[in-house]
């Protein structure tokens, strides 16, 4: 059963899969790398994974090359979680989205889960303004203008 390691802290500049693949050589052909690229730039998101063919060989590798330098970064080694399906339809390593996720990916879940908020009929009991979620109480940046007009509303009633 192979078993896939997460390898982070990369340089984020133009390296290619045989640079990472050489750091593990050693290894043998039993060792294969993945590198994680930019679809626009080519250039490398700063994480990659390694695919070993068992628990024992991960261990191994994860305490021999875990800390050590790849072109002048201390590269971290651990194993990955199970991949999981976003959103978006897409699959992402589980270990993406609870750790050292780049920011673009971050926005991108915030953004999802506002969707789903904002789609989602059923009501909280808590107001963002405070007090019954019953009351619907004016957004603050207007209540000025709001007053105004339910001022100017009570006037012509009377009148």
């Amino acid at each position: 059963m192979s078993v896939r390691l997460y390898i982070g802290n990369l340089p984020k500049e133009e390296i290619d899969r045989q640079d990472l693949q050489a750091v593990f050589v050693e290894e043998g052909d039993s060792v294969t790398t993945k590198l994680i690229k930019d679809r626009k730039t080519g250039k490398c998101r700063g994480f990659g994974f390694i695919t070993v063919n068992n628990n024992e060989q991960a261990d191994q590798i994860i305490e021999k090359y875990n800390g050590q330098t790849f072109k002048d970064t201390i590269i971290k080694i651990e194993k990955a979680l199970p991949r999981a399906r976003t959103e978006d339809g897409e699959e992402q390593s589980t270990k993406l989205a609870t750790q050292g996720t780049p920011a673009k990916e971050n926005n991108r879940r915030e953004k999802n889960s506002k969707k789903s908020r904002r789609n989602n009929n059923s009501r909280d009991n808590s107001s963002p303004y405070g007090g019954d979620s019953d009351t619907i109480r004016p957004d603050p940046r207007w209540a000025t203008e709001l007053e105004k007009l339910k001022e100017m509303l009570a006037a012509q009633t009377t009148n």
